[in-house]
């Protein structure tokens, strides 16, 4: 599960740990009675603010009872040492997996910082709530919350809260996709972590790099960054530290290839971390380890992590890593063979991303399945996960879609109601200067006259206003139309469109004039091992791979054809006329065409295959065209069964012999199995390997 992996690691960034006897003496400083208010020779409440996020970090549910005492304390306080009580608050929710809560209390932080005027612990507000946002899927928000406490800390004293508002603004760029901006962005706070002289800040600082280094694939770099910054954590006794950027070493590891080194740091990380009792932290290394071992396929060490990661988990109430930890021990009795016992527990894990509307990284878990049960033979279950997972994906595409819609109508609207104030304002100024002048008072009775006279006059001038303004309201109608209908990111016709055209198309076949049987034809297309070029190189090169393709499609089919973006990394394509013996042909083309095409992204040249699934429409067995809806899921079978034997082919329904209700559903269901048994027939396609050497 490296997706736990990175949340754990984003996670960590912010909030690094003491040693153990630092520990000791913060919960013992900590038993002594604190005065509410903060005096110069006393500063109590925000120091221990500061002592208390310490033991946060470490043991967060040790934490608890001490935060409820300074809850009480603080009440009576000023607005920025509440809003400082708050913001830890809030950190404690949020490392506690209440995000909402989480959320809730920064608010109420930010709003209290406000209120003081304090920016820096406005900043630090913003910080924490971001950090809340992006476990709740928020990451545009997120993102904006990050930039603008960097704006709100720049002039900042604290050199430490720079250095954090820096690491936290490279973290939103990388995750943006511009790794560039990131890398700079980290760069410079080591440089100011280095001019504080601090050893604390230089270490955390040193730490991100190395992840950015690691997005950028130098893991040379990244092993040299994180070793500097082990040397730290060891000279100053910090062994809570040394275990976070030792997780951080195995993520480089895995990079780089070398998962048994990656390994070992992991089993070095738990021993410091048992040595200090940090519970949480020894729960999210049991579950790396877990997944360390299931990459290197040792699934009897990766089923004994997982359990023990499982116990810590229920052990600590923690509801997302229990549910990670049961996903990773459904995979290691798949892997050892038990099927109905790892099913039966990966589907239990599942259950828990589904009722927290996780869908993003439900999307990841479901591929992983997938692969997984691919592996060990089931393909009928493989075979349901994958489609659970295409449908998530057609949902979380949906939703940006209609963001993008919405987000337009919305501009539009504003725009024309600014439009409005600001005639009004100017009309507005023009009668205050006529009535404020004396002289035109008087001359008031003359001027009704030639009012009257001219009315005609100005009647018709409004009314060729009015026409001009809906006129011009018809063409943003018009705009809005035509955006609505075309897919924001590669100006491909959407899913809609695809529908609607469907419902007043006849579907009959057609003959050429010269007696070429000529038929209309679906074309369904998956981009191989996208969620790979998204996890590497960031959602940016995942945009621009899916734009190259669009081009792609526009180039090799006919300006006839109508190519819709079907939804995520899927294209369809609807040829109203083809020769019926072309269509093995055409998806030649295709599979040989994408390839050929590369895209240069931040210096490195990308190139991806695709799957491909096709039938000629109308299919209709036994003289009965069925529907289009029903043609559209027996090519995405199709689809299926070209990524289930190697990817980067095309599999065709060449026809259906004639089949009653019952038949046709488990065509629909199982494809394989019915072309086995005669039911349909198929054609493979593969890239002309010659005509893919002359493209490059």
């Amino acid at each position: 599960m490296l997706a736990a992996l990175y949340s754990a690691l984003r996670h960590h960034g912010r909030h690094l740990l003491r040693g153990a006897p630092l520990l000791a003496s913060l919960l013992a400083s900590l038993s002594a009675p604190v005065p509410a208010s903060a005096q110069d020779d006393n500063p109590a409440p925000l120091d221990r603010i500061t002592q208390i996020e310490e033991i946060t970090r470490v043991t967060p549910q040790r934490a608890i009872p001490l935060l409820d005492k300074l809850d009480a304390e603080t009440r009576s306080g000023t607005p920025a040492e509440r809003a400082n009580y708050l913001i830890l608050a809030c950190d404690l929710r949020h490392r506690l997996g209440d995000h909402v809560k989480s959320a809730a209390l920064c608010d109420e932080a930010l709003r209290l910082a406000r209120q003081a005027r304090d920016n820096d612990v406005i900043a630090k507000a913003m910080l924490s709530k971001a950090y809340a946002l992006f476990s709740l899927n928020e990451m545009t928000k997120s993102h904006e919350l990050i930039w603008a406490a960097e704006q709100a800390s720049a002039a900042s004293r604290d050199a430490g809260l720079r250095v954090r508002a820096l690491i936290s603004s490279g973290e939103a760029f990388g995750e943006d996709g511009n790794l560039p901006m990131a890398l700079v962005k980290t760069q410079a706070a080591v440089t100011l972590a280095r001019q504080t002289g601090q050893p604390l800040h230089v270490l955390v600082a040193l730490k991100a790099l190395a992840y950015q280094y690691y997005l950028i694939r130098e893991y040379d770099k990244g092993f040299e960054a994180i070793g500097e910054a082990e040397d730290i954590a060891v000279a100053m006794k910090w062994p809570g530290r040394l275990a976070i950027l030792k997780t951080t070493e195995y993520f480089l590891s895995v990079g780089a290839g070398t998962l048994q080194r990656g390994t070992r740091v992991l089993l070095e990380a738990l021993a410091l971390e048992r040595e200090i009792g940090a519970d949480e932290l020894i729960a999210n290394t049991l579950v790396n380890l877990s997944d360390a071992y299931l990459q290197q396929c040792k699934y009897p060490e990766a089923l004994s992590y997982a359990q023990q990661a499982l116990g810590q988990a229920l052990r600590l109430h923690n509801d997302g890593l229990t549910a990670t930890a049961r996903i990773n021990v459904g995979h290691g009795y798949l892997g050892m063979g038990r099927l109905a016992e790892g099913k039966k527990t990966i589907e239990e894990g599942i259950a828990w991303y589904d009722r927290a509307a996780n869908k993003p990284d439900l999307q990841s878990v479901l591929v992983e399945y997938g692969d997984a049960l691919e592996r060990v033979g089931d393909l009928a279950g493989a075979l349901a996960a994958y489609h659970r997972e295409r449908k998530l994906s057609d949902e979380l595409f949906e939703a940006r879609r209609q963001k993008a819609v919405t987000e337009l109508q919305e501009k539009y609207e504003a725009d024309k109601r600014q439009r409005q104030i600001q005639l009004l304002r100017q009309e507005n100024q023009v009668k205050s200067t006529e009535l404020d002048n004396p002289r035109l008072q008087q001359r008031i009775w003359w001027l009704l006259a030639l009012v009257f006279a001219l009315a005609s006059v100005i009647v018709g001038i409004l009314y060729r206003k009015v026409r001009n303004a809906n006129a011009q309201l018809e063409e943003k109608n018009q705009e809005l139309k035509q955006q609505s209908a075309r897919d924001p990111l590669t100006a491909l016709y959407n899913r809609r469109h695809f529908q609607e055209f469907m419902r007043s198309h006849d579907g009959v076949e057609r003959r050429h004039a010269g007696g070429d049987d000529m038929v209309g034809a679906m074309i369904l297309l998956d981009v191989d091992h996208f969620k790979h070029i998204n996890d590497t190189y960031g959602h940016g090169a995942g945009d621009a791979v899916l734009r190259e393709i669009a081009d792609a499609l526009r180039d090799i089919l006919r300006e006839t054809d109508m190519i819709v973006r079907w939804g995520g990394e899927e294209f369809l394509a609807f040829l109203p006329a083809v020769p019926r013996g072309k269509l093995d042909e055409v998806a030649r083309r295709l599979l040989s065409g994408i390839p050929a095409r590369t895209i240069d992204w931040q210096g490195i040249t990308l190139s991806v295959n695709v799957s491909i699934g096709f039938a000629p429409f109308p299919l209709a067995p036994g003289g009965a065209a069925i529907s289009w809806e029903r043609a559209v899921n027996i090519v995405d079978m199709a689809l299926y069964l070209a990524k289930g034997h190697g990817r980067n082919r095309a599999y065709g329904v060449r026809g259906l012999v004639p089949l009653d209700e019952a038949a046709m559903d488990v065509v629909e269901q199982d494809i394989e199995q019915a072309w086995r048994d005669g039911l349909v027939e198929l054609s493979i396609v593969q890239a002309d390997p010659a005509e893919l050497h002359a493209a490059s």
